[in-house]
């Protein structure tokens, strides 16, 4: 029983996190450069500066909490850049950086989700940091959905299947 349900908590993380790097990606290619790296304030971020945090969240609490890779990230530059990316290299440095976790969240065992380790100077089971990962990139996929609403005035289409005749049935 555990190890199915861990099986598919890990399928479901590794779709949720694919799911969430398509619409990111859909949202950059309806963004200009400008888009991209347009701020408010200081005290806001732009979208790439967002994505390039995904990438390094990511990283750090799958990549290297979860699968033993080295700790590389530099989290003040993720909010630091001012548009020195393309939004097709920032597109395909997410979309790597999902490909690696999805590939180490595949590989795990139900006794390595009760294993703990140290992220951030946080001490969490991998479970937590897997669950960690999906929430945070999901608060913010979130966000970069809301602004390219904003900037663009079109309907993503996210949800657009759900507006389909089974749908509009009453609950009896």
């Amino acid at each position: 029983m555990a190890d199915n349900l861990s099986s598919t908590f890990l399928a479901h993380a590794a779709a949720k996190l694919g799911q969430l790097n398509g619409r990111i990606g859909e949202c950059l290619g309806r963004l200009s450069y400008e888009q991209i790296w347009a701020r408010g304030g200081e005290n806001e971020n732009a979208v790439g500066n967002l994505v390039l945090h995904l990438c390094g969240n990511v990283r750090q609490w799958i990549g290297y909490g979860v699968g033993g890779l080295d700790d590389v990230r530099k989290r003040d530059e993720e909010f630091a850049a001012r548009g020195q990316i393309e939004p097709a290299e920032l597109k395909e440095r997410l979309a790597a950086t999902v490909r690696d976790a999805v590939q180490i969240i595949d590989g795990l065992t139900p006794e390595q989700l009760a294993e703990t380790v140290t992220i951030q100077k946080y001490r969490v089971t991998k479970l937590e940091a897997v669950c960690h990962v999906i929430e945070h990139f999901a608060e913010h996929t979130g966000q970069i959905i809301f602004v390219t609403k904003q900037l663009t005035g079109a309907d993503l289409g996210f949800y657009r299947h759900l507006s389909g005749p089974a749908h509009r049935e009453k609950t009896p």
